[in-house]
């Protein structure tokens, strides 16, 4: 934990509490206040270099209470969260309270991070140049370019080298085609399953865009009704229905000049479908209750788990809405289709689940990888992420995480050995994975005539994956896709 870097969270609501200081802990020393009284009472009788306050407080709004702040202690840095500000709020928070950042909610744990990393190098450096009473922009050029270099190197963390991968896997494809869409302003659409990683792939992409400097904002179009999912996105007067208290910012235009990141959009009615078209279509939206449309320029990157063709065939969905949002198609193969990754991707999330739990397992048996390369991951990397997140809750401190830690649907997964073979008892783990595994690829090889390719799809494997296995179990070469009947 950095000891250095102190960050005042203020907010009314307990479970936002808890999470922000859940995340923020690691790195800072995080004291908590409900209210604006206490925050102050916490200023009075501590050094802290950061404030992030909620906006919508019983009392006090968060803009009033920063205000006051920024007249008290004008050293600290002051970032405001809400998700239900209206635009005159944020302007005059900017202004008269000096607010460095504006973060909506829901927010995502990892741009929070970088937000409140970026405050912190922010405040080190205005400090360091000797600044006694600091404003929150940086006045000085070569100090602002500083900030602007430091911003970007923490956007790179976020970029495709994110997305671990192997050079044979059929991910590279995926990625390149993803570079190339991130240099020009084009609608992606990303499909795969579930758990693909389809949210960091469409981030990536705005990280290595033009508006990589700009909001980049997400819904999940699966989770709500249209009336609540259109007053999310479009935003809403105050009195537009029952509950709309006051004016709300849609993602929409909190996205302007950025990217908005549209997930299971599959999941919209052909209802919804025609008022998000007509959004793509003209580039403006039109909050519920406004009498007239507000221009935006935004960047669209949907993403489905749906074959949205399908849909379009039999009606569910627009054809013309398909063919606004897939510009650009990206397909995320799912974990079983790159099953060479999984050792990388398994070691990496190990080290991040050890961070997190302030553990130190040193990594996989042997045998344990044997049995997770066999498995087929219907949930895939999230589900690879949940399991191995069990095991390290489970295992010893300071030792591999042995193949008993493995959920039972894992190791059950591979079944009873063919041919009446099952005297596992006799055998080492290791050993009865590799007989299952090879009898299963020389049945699927004789089924196939021998083709790589159809064999590797029947199995689950990429043609990379089945010929290692190929060499490892010393079975006979099948035939190559070109020299196949």
């Amino acid at each position: 934990m950095n000891t250095h870097t102190t960050v005042l969270v203020v907010d009314d609501e307990v479970r936002s509490l808890e999470a922000i200081q859940r995340i923020l802990s690691d790195e800072f020393e995080v004291i908590c206040a409900r209210n604006a009284e206490e925050a102050e009472a916490v200023l009075s009788g501590e050094l802290v270099q950061i404030i992030l306050c909620d906006q919508r407080m019983p009392g006090e709004s968060g803009v009033s209470f920063l205000r006051r702040a920024r007249e008290l202690w004008p050293d600290t840095i002051r970032i405001i969260i809400s998700g239900y500000t209206a635009s005159e709020d944020i302007i005059d928070g900017v202004n008269k309270a000096g607010i460095y950042r504006y973060i909506t909610k829901p927010w995502n744990p990892d741009e929070l991070l970088t937000c409140l990393r970026e405050s912190a190098s922010l405040w080190r450096l205005q400090h360091a140049a000797g600044e006694v009473n600091v404003e929150v922009k940086p006045v000085s050029d070569r100090l602002e370019k500083v900030v602007t270099d430091k911003r970007r190197n923490a956007q790179k963390s976020f970029g495709f080298d994110r997305i671990v991968h192997t050079p044979a896997s059929p991910l590279v494809h995926s990625i390149r085609l993803a570079r190339q869409a991130a240099r020009y302003d084009v609608s992606v659409l990303i499909t795969g399953a579930s758990g693909t990683g389809k949210e960091l792939l469409a981030r990536a992409i705005h990280r290595e865009s033009a508006r990589s400097d700009q909001s980049f904002v997400v819904e999940n179009c699966g989770a709500l009704p249209d009336d609540l999912l259109e007053s999310e996105l479009f935003g809403c007067k105050k009195g537009a229905y029952t509950g709309a208290y006051q004016d709300r910012v849609g993602l929409f235009e909190l996205a302007d000049n950025g990217t908005i990141f549209l997930d299971e959009v599959g999941e919209t009615s052909p209802a919804f479908q025609v008022k998000l078209l007509r959004v793509l279509q003209e580039g403006e939206i039109r909050p519920l209750g406004a009498q007239r449309p507000r221009k935006v320029n935004v960047r669209v990157i949907a993403a489905t788990n749906r074959d949205l063709l399908a849909e379009v065939a039999v009606g569910r969905f627009r054809r013309d809405l398909y063919y606004r949002l897939a510009a650009f198609p990206i397909h995320m193969p799912a974990l079983k289709e790159r099953a060479e990754d999984i050792p990388v991707i398994a070691a990496r999330m190990l080290m991040q689940v050890n961070q997190s739990f302030n553990r130190q397992v040193p990594g996989f048996h042997p045998r344990t990888l044997d049995l997770m390369n066999a498995y087929h991951w219907p949930g895939n990397v999230r589900e690879l992420h949940n399991e191995i997140q069990r095991m390290v809750v489970l295992c010893d401190e300071n030792t591999p995480l042995e193949p008993s830690l493995l959920s039972p649907e894992i190791v059950g997964a591979l079944g009873p050995k063919p041919n009446g073979v099952n005297h596992c008892e006799a055998k080492q783990l290791k050993d009865i994975v590799a007989d299952v595994e090879r009898v299963a690829i020389q049945a699927s090889l004789e089924r196939n005539h021998g083709n790589i390719s159809r064999t590797a799809d029947e199995l689950g494997l990429s043609r990379v994956g089945l010929r290692s296995k190929l060499e490892r179990y010393d079975l006979r070469r099948g035939q190559d896709d070109d020299d196949a009947d």
